[in-house]
């Protein structure tokens, strides 16, 4: 099962008050010479078959070490809950999530509700144990 890391502005990520707009995010991404926007992911199965998914908003990391291996590419994108969010970010990524979020006034919380710092760890005691016990019964993705 994956887990979403995001960059947000919002007290907590799932709210439903405004976060960033997909212009915000293509303006930050247009000023970091490290990002591309590509609109797309597209990644070869072990099959040989191509899987593509295509979303406005969903960038490349061009710096990422891991881009190097292959399949292994650090997409970050717009989510139309209006955060920047990225699956499974290893330590790597999160710092450079932590990077832009300095940039847009923003934090790295993860999907249940914990911050993560400078380094890419997670800070202990700041957030809630659980975020999804915040969340209106009804609110379960």
């Amino acid at each position: 099962m994956a887990y979403d890391l995001h960059i947000t502005r919002k007290e907590n990520w799932f709210d439903p008050t405004p976060g960033f707009t997909l212009q915000d995010w293509l303006d930050y991404v247009d000023s970091d010479p490290e990002l591309r926007h590509d609109g797309f992911a597209e990644t070869t199965l072990d099959d040989g078959k191509v899987l593509r998914v295509e979303q406005k908003g969903l960038c490349v990391w061009t710096a990422y070490s891991g881009g190097n291996k292959g399949n292994d590419v650090c997409w970050l994108g717009w989510s139309q809950s209006n955060n920047i969010d990225a699956k499974n970010p290893d330590q790597e990524i999160r710092q450079k999530m932590w990077s832009i979020a300095q940039r847009l006034g923003a934090k790295i919380q993860g999907d249940d509700g914990e911050l993560y710092g400078s380094d890419g760890d997670h800070i202990p005691g700041i957030a809630p144990t659980s975020a999804l016990s915040m969340r209106p019964w009804w609110r379960f993705w």
